[in-house]
């Protein structure tokens, strides 16, 4: 059998350094996999042969249940229950200490950013009377034409683990930006153009299980540093000014470009919810100094919606499931083990494509 043939992630001698934590701003066990993951799960393989695993993170002790906001969240009907077949496991007892490397080639469909290509602050300052579609439509054409900073190339493992089972999936390492790694402008998208940035680049947006790993295993946590929210909010200048904030707190972190960070924006993520919420965008996370999300999952906005607090993590659709590679869509589709990254189970492969047309 496949799964009895592979064997545990070897540690490393080198352990991850412990996170960063920035200064506060003032304004179940998982289901056993079936013998074969080949045939049995119809997870697909990938063709390129990886390397063996090495330890690669270190988990901050912190607890996930949730708090009041410090500004008023976006929030709309309850969560919509996990199918009963499904067991869920407690993410305290499926996030590891151990991860697969996530080679460089995981963004290779990243172009290489062209000499030409202006910096963030020029890019996005040309901007600021635009808004919606139409700024929108300007980002992507600049992310997909690879004006993208070089950190942002070099994804990062976060880990989860269950029942004999590690899946590690990867990340990038901050938000999706515009510019160089010298002048970069983390950029807000609503959901159409966020998913075309990730099917372009063989990448999906994360699960809030997902987001909520992505804070315990992150090197660097920023506090939340939220604005006045007034009419204002989805404007290019609030966007700019936010970042000028999370600029700062890096610097004050003493945060290097490539370590995985989090805190500072809320996620678009893929939920179920958007099966019975057409037309919506679905946002989580915010997390506080003390591990909890100020943003429950909410769909109340629609899916053209952004504003200076949203970020586009995107995540590498080449996971690993006991060091074995495999396609996420894949893992999230199949009830054997979609309950390790996500707390509602399984996330349908169609509803995945369909939210990148």
């Amino acid at each position: 059998a496949l799964v009895a043939a592979l064997n545990a992630p070897t540690r490393s001698p080198h352990p991850r350094p412990r996170p960063v934590i920035a200064a506060p701003e003032t304004v179940t066990e998982a289901p056993s996999m079936l013998a074969s993951i080949g045939e049995a799960t119809g997870l697909i393989r990938s063709r390129t042969p990886q390397p063996r695993p090495e330890a690669v993170t270190r988990l901050a002790s912190l607890d996930l249940a949730r708090t009041d906001a410090i500004t008023p969240p976006a929030s709309d009907a309850p969560a919509a229950t996990a199918p009963a077949a499904i067991e869920i496991p407690a993410l305290s007892r499926t996030v590891t200490r151990g991860g697969d490397r996530c080679d460089d080639g995981l963004a290779r469909a990243i172009p290489r950013r062209p000499r030409s290509a202006g910096d963030g602050s020029t890019v996005i300052g040309r901007l600021t009377a635009a808004g919606g579609r139409e700024r929108d439509d300007a980002i992507v054409s600049e992310v997909l034409a690879g004006n993208v900073p070089d950190f942002l190339r070099t994804l990062v493992p976060v880990t989860f683990s269950g029942n004999g089972m590690t899946v590690t999936i990867c990340v990038t390492p901050d938000y999706l930006a515009v510019g160089s790694d010298r002048d970069f402008v983390r950029v807000p998208l609503g959901l159409p153009a966020a998913m075309r940035v990730a099917e372009r680049f063989d990448m999906v947006l994360p699960t809030t299980r997902m987001v909520d790993a992505i804070y315990q295993q992150a090197s660097v946590h920023l506090s939340p540093a939220p604005m006045d929210p007034t009419s204002a909010m989805s404007s290019t200048n609030y966007f700019l000014r936010h970042n000028t904030t999370v600029q700062g707190q890096m610097r004050q972190a003493g945060a290097r470009l490539g370590q995985l960070v989090s805190g500072h924006k809320k996620d678009l993520v893929l939920t179920n919810r958007l099966q019975s919420n057409p037309g919506r965008v679905a946002i989580y996370g915010w997390h506080q100094r003390n591990g909890r999300a100020i943003q429950p999952l909410s769909t109340v906005h629609g899916a053209q919606y952004a504003d200076y607090s949203h970020g586009i993590r995107l995540v590498s659709r080449r996971a690993f499931v006991n060091g074995r590679a495999v396609d996420l869509r894949d893992l999230l589709s199949d009830s054997r083990v979609a309950g390790l990254v996500s707390s509602e189970g399984t996330i349908s492969n169609r509803q995945l494509l369909a939210l990148a047309d």
